[in-house]
């Protein structure tokens, strides 16, 4: 039976509480990233990063909290940390790089037609 919060030990409740405050600051932090870096490139990169470290915070916070509570271990956390570690910066990777591969092709495309264009004025 899950015991209520009260009963949480104090030097348990501090790491859990510290854990949630620095994950709620490095997430604003990434948020207000997003918002406000001018470019796709700088947008992407500081809440991808950011954003993961935030929530391991709060998962690592979560599996403390319900180990003191169900006085036993909680690990399930564990795992979804790894994969949210693991996942989030190779999925930001994927996103730049269709981004750069979108950056190029319509670059070449500009070119062409600006050649088709000043060659279509000399004859």
């Amino acid at each position: 039976m899950m015991q209520l919060p009260e009963s949480l030990p104090l030097w348990l409740g501090i790491p859990v509480v510290l854990l949630l405050l620095t994950g709620s600051i490095i997430t604003l932090i990434g948020a207000l990233g997003l918002y406000r870096l001018p470019n796709f490139y700088q947008r992407i990169h500081g809440p991808a990063i950011t954003i993961t470290f935030g929530a391991g915070c709060f998962l690592i916070a979560s599996m403390l909290y319900f180990t003191g509570l169900e006085q036993r271990p909680v690990v399930h956390e564990l795992l979804i940390t790894a994969f949210v570690l693991l996942t989030a910066p190779v999925s930001a990777m994927l996103i730049m790089r269709a981004a750069v591969y979108r950056d190029l092709r319509n670059e070449r495309k500009g070119k062409e037609l600006s050649e088709n264009l000043h060659d279509n004025m000399h004859q």
